[in-house]
C-alpha cells in the first residue's frame, strides 16, 4: 500500500509547502503600507477649430479669379451629334462637382477626427530601490509640499525633479518597469486613472499628497502601530517602489526595461516632457512614512512585474 501511494507523496508536500509559504508571505504583505502621491492635469481636448475650404464658381469647384475651375473654357471640345455642347458641358460639371466634393468631404472628415480625438499616449515607468536609497522618500516629500500641480509649467516642473531624483542614484536602482498605451483622448483618461488607481489600492493610506494644488498629510502612527520604533528603519532587505504616470499628447515610445541603460533612456525621456505636451501625472511612491517598510516578499507580490536591472 505504501509503495503505491509513494510516487504522490513528494508532489503532495511541495503543494503543501508552497501554500504554507503563500499564505505566510500574504499575512505579511498585507501589514499597513503607506504611500505618498502627487498629481494633477486633465484631459480636455485641444480647442482647436477647423474649417473645410470653400470654393467659388461653377458648383463651388477650385477657381481662377472668381474662385471657378474656368469649365466655359471646355465649351468648343465636347458636343455629341444631336446634343449641344452646353448639355455636354451640364453633364460634364455635375460629375466634377460630385468627384471635388467627395474628395473635399473625405478630407475634411478626417482632419476634423485628428482635431476632436487626437492621439493620446498614456505611459508608466516603475523603478525599484534599495532601501538604502531613502534620501528619495525626503526629496519627494519635499516636492509635495511645494510643488505648483494646478498649472501645466508646475505639472512640468514636478515631472522633471521627480525623474532627476531618481536619475542622480542609479546605484540603488533593483529593478523596473515601462509600459505605453497610445489611444485617444476619449479614452486616454480611462487607461490613465486605471494606471493610477491600480498603484494607489497598493497603499493602505496615502499620507502625504499634493493633487491640484491640495495638500494632504496624515498621521501614520495608529497605522503603523506595533511596527516598532517609528524614528529606525531598518536597511536591510527592504525597498522603495517610485511610480511616474503621465498622459502626454503625442506619440511615447519608451524602451522596455532588460538592463539599467533602457531604465535610465526611460526617464530622461520623461523627464524632458515639455508642458506643451503634458496632460497630466501621478507620481506615486511607497513606503511614504518614516518606520514603514517594504520587504522582498511585499515587492514580489504588489509589483511582480519589475524586472531586474
Amino acid at each position: 500500500m505504501f509503495k503505491k501511494i509513494q510516487p504522490f507523496l513528494k508532489p503532495l508536500l511541495i503543494v503543501i509547502l508552497v501554500i504554507t509559504l503563500v499564505f505566510g508571505d500574504l499575512s505579511s504583505a498585507l501589514a499597513a503600507r503607506t504611500g505618498g502621491r502627487i498629481g494633477g492635469g486633465s484631459f480636455r481636448s485641444p480647442s482647436r477649430t477647423y474649417t473645410s475650404p470653400r470654393g467659388g464658381g461653377y458648383g463651388g469647384g477650385y477657381g481662377y479669379g472668381g474662385g471657378g475651375f474656368g469649365f466655359p473654357f471646355l465649351i468648343p471640345f465636347f458636343g455629341f451629334g444631336g446634343f449641344g455642347s452646353l448639355f455636354t458641358v451640364l453633364i460634364f460639371i455635375a460629375i466634377a462637382n460630385f468627384l471635388i466634393k467627395s474628395v473635399r468631404n473625405f478630407g475634411g472628415d478626417s482632419m476634423e477626427n485628428s482635431y476632436n480625438n487626437p492621439k493620446i499616449s498614456v505611459a508608466k515607468v516603475q523603478v525599484g530601490l534599495l532601501a538604502s536609497g531613502r534620501y528619495l522618500q525626503t526629496e519627494l516629500d519635499e516636492l509635495a509640499q511645494t510643488a505648483d500641480t494646478n498649472t501645466a509649467s508646475g505639472r512640468a516642473t514636478v515631472l522633471q525633479e521627480a525623474s532627476l531624483a531618481l536619475l542622480r542614484h542609479p546605484e540603488y536602482w533593483v529593478s523596473g518597469l515601462t509600459e505605453t498605451n497610445t489611444t485617444g483622448i476619449d479614452a486616454a483618461e480611462a487607461k490613465f486613472n486605471q494606471l493610477a488607481l491600480a498603484e494607489r489600492s497598493k497603499f493602505s493610506a496615502e499620507t502625504l499628497s499634493n493633487v491640484n494644488n491640495q495638500l494632504r498629510e496624515g498621521s501614520p502612527t495608529q497605522l503603523l502601530e506595533g511596527k516598532g520604533d517609528l524614528s529606525k528603519f531598518t536597511e536591510t532587505g527592504e525597498y522603495i517602489v517610485a511610480s511616474i504616470i503621465v498622459g502626454v499628447q503625442g506619440k511615447l515610445d519608451l524602451p522596455q526595461i532588460n538592463e539599467v541603460n533602457h531604465l535610465q533612456r526611460a526617464l530622461q525621456q520623461i523627464a524632458a516632457m515639455g508642458s506643451d505636451r503634458l496632460l497630466a501625472i501621478e507620481i506615486l511612491w511607497t513606503p511614504q512614512a518614516q518606520g514603514d517598510t517594504l520587504s522582498r516578499d511585499d515587492v514580489l507580490l504588489n509589483y511582480p512585474n519589475l524586472r531586474l536591472v
